[in-house]
């Protein structure tokens, strides 16, 4: 028997209370999709029941948005599926449009991946809430837009009037996602199709927001098809698995059975993948860094004394780092953690010499970094060099990875022509890419293969000192899992130091040897990471530790796990 066909009998609650459907909420079989010849989905089948969830997780490519689409009969132009997909026990796959456009929002919601993208920013939220409330049967205008607000009440969003009158740019990521969510449920639809709907946000905001759907679920009674990268989010979140690679489903079960001894090879490798699972995977790596950085005396390659910065904004100040302090042995990985907003971004923009602070000192290597000329901070750039957060906007498209790995030895005058070439070829290989990619262009490579050019090139001066603001966070976690090992690797041979700017406590228990954590720019707790993951001695610190996806939700003997409550009273502190 398939995996897909064993998954059919995972709805046991569809149609067992009188007066339910005795069909499954959803139910998919032989589903394929193919563009032109290219098939891209083959195969796939999985049930859900009035209540329950189900989550297909993958790979970017693995076909989980591909399905979802289909489900949704929103395929791109060229698309075209296969097979049977009934909703409440009618094929719905084979519906003209204009019959299929009635359940379309009303009867099965969508929840989009970026909010950035989904709203339109010209547009009030109002405006566009008024057009999802346009599909419910209530044709007095002041008794919807009612409905608007307390539907953004209900998703908690706290001023509803405020957020109605906002402009998207206005709301924050996680008040955005929360509108999206606030829109597909308005309607009162019977399947939700979340489409990866926290991967852009923070880790607190995405437990809030997953908080959310998983409580809507269980009072509305809503199906709920989630689709996510992390096995982790899925195990905590999902009553079933379907695991997909390359359109085809790998393994298919209950959750419990599936996270507890996955059968296959892939689903065991994204296990291995998820950070918050195996804290210890990169242990060997990381404690050669540290052993090295301690034989040459532990000495501060990075000193950060009481640094502020205050901007004015609309007539405002606003102080974004407040009286930031901390050192970096050489050698080591010091990492840099909280919301958005908590003054991160500022810090490192401080550190890189992009921002002068308004008091306080930066020394890198024992050279300041504050108060100098920009031809003096160009020396100071050559060892200091930065890794974007995201791989597709940092490369220029129109280079090749040749030239975008060899500019900064152009620009430096660095070597003859044909050492440079040797440069470029050497960096490469220590980044795990090969020559046959010179000649590509950033749209010939993978997401992981562009984060790896990104690094050659911040490699390519030998410099002591690089900052990785948020590296891995727009990619999956098997192809993070690779980049970590990569940076660790060089940091064991080359004894490089690190600044790890990420939200992702997860990743930084793996990456880190010291962290500070910070809150409305302030640092409010620092130490290693045994420490602060041990005993965590602020509450803003636990919060963000109980956010870190578990696998198992509400585990007993859980370390740092807190009540919903708390964990709100410590973010609003």
């Amino acid at each position: 028997m398939a995996p897909q066909d064993g998954l059919t009998m995972l709805s046991p609650r569809a149609g067992s209370a009188p007066g339910r459907s005795p069909h499954p909420l959803l139910s998919v079989d032989g589903l394929s999709v193919a563009y032109g010849r290219q098939e891209v989905v083959r195969g796939v089948g999985f049930a859900i029941g009035r209540a329950e969830s189900l989550a297909l997780i993958g790979e970017s490519g693995s076909g989980k948005s591909t399905i979802a689409r289909a489900v949704l009969r929103l395929l791109p132009s060229g698309g075209h599926a296969t097979g049977r997909v009934a909703f409440d026990g009618q094929d719905v796959l084979g519906l003209p449009e204009r019959r299929f456009r009635p359940l379309r929002g009303r009867a099965i919601g969508f929840v989009p991946q970026d909010p950035g993208n989904a709203l339109n920013p010209v547009r009030t939220i109002g405006a566009q809430a008024e057009e999802a409330a346009a599909l419910l049967d209530e044709p007095d205008r002041a008794r919807r837009t009612r409905l608007i607000l307390d539907t953004f009440a209900e998703v908690g969003l706290d001023d509803p009037r405020r957020v109605y009158e906002s402009y998207p740019h206005q709301l924050s990521g996680g008040m955005l996602q929360r509108v999206l969510i606030g829109l597909a449920v308005l309607p009162r639809p019977a399947l939700l199709v979340a489409d990866e709907p926290t991967s852009a946000l923070d880790v607190t905001v995405q437990k809030r927001i997953l908080d959310l759907l998983s409580r809507l679920q269980q009072e509305r009674g809503i199906g709920l098809l989630l689709i996510t990268h992390d096995l982790a989010i899925a195990a905590e979140r999902a009553d079933a698995l379907v695991v997909l690679k390359d359109g085809t489903i790998q393994e298919a079960g209950r959750t419990a059975a599936v996270f507890a001894a996955p059968a296959s090879g892939y689903a065991r490798r994204l296990h291995a993948d998820v950070p918050s699972l195996h804290p210890d995977r990169y242990a060997g790596l990381r404690d050669a860094g540290l052993r090295r950085s301690q034989a040459g005396g532990g000495a501060p390659k990075i000193a950060v004394s009481a640094v502020s910065k205050t901007f004015t904004v609309d007539g405002r100040s606003l102080r974004a780092v407040d009286d930031v302090s901390f050192t970096v042995p050489a050698g080591t990985t010091h990492a840099l953690v909280g919301e958005s907003g908590s003054g991160k971004t500022t810090t490192i923009r401080l550190l890189l010499g992009l921002e002068q602070p308004d008091s306080g000192e930066i020394r890198v290597a024992g050279e300041p970094v504050t108060g100098r000329s920009h031809e003096a901070l160009r020396a100071v750039r050559r060892q200091l060099q930065l890794v974007y957060q995201n791989p597709f906007t940092s490369l220029d498209p129109t280079w090749k990875v040749e030239a975008l790995v060899r500019e900064p030895l152009d620009r430096f005058g660095i070597g003859t022509r044909r050492e440079r070439a040797d440069r470029v070829r050497a960096v490469l290989a220590d980044v795990g890419l090969g020559e046959h990619l010179l000649s590509r262009r950033p749209d010939a490579l993978s997401g992981g293969q562009r984060q790896r050019v990104a690094i050659a090139r911040s490699l390519v001066l030998k410099p002591d000192v690089i900052v990785l603001d948020e590296p891995t966070s727009a990619l999956d976690v098997s192809v993070q899992a690779g980049i970590v090992e990569v940076l660790l690797s060089l940091q064991a041979e080359l004894g490089l130091t690190y600044v790890f700017v990420s939200h992702d406590l997860a990743l930084v228990r793996q990456f880190a040897h010291t962290v500070s954590v910070m809150h409305r720019g302030r640092i409010v707790e620092h130490g290693t990471v045994p420490d602060l993951f041990g005993s965590p001695q602020h509450a803003y610190t636990a919060a963000l530790l109980d956010a870190i996806p578990s696998g198992a939700a509400g585990r007993a003997g859980a370390p740092h796990r807190r009540t919903r409550a708390a964990v709100g009273e410590a973010l609003t502190a």
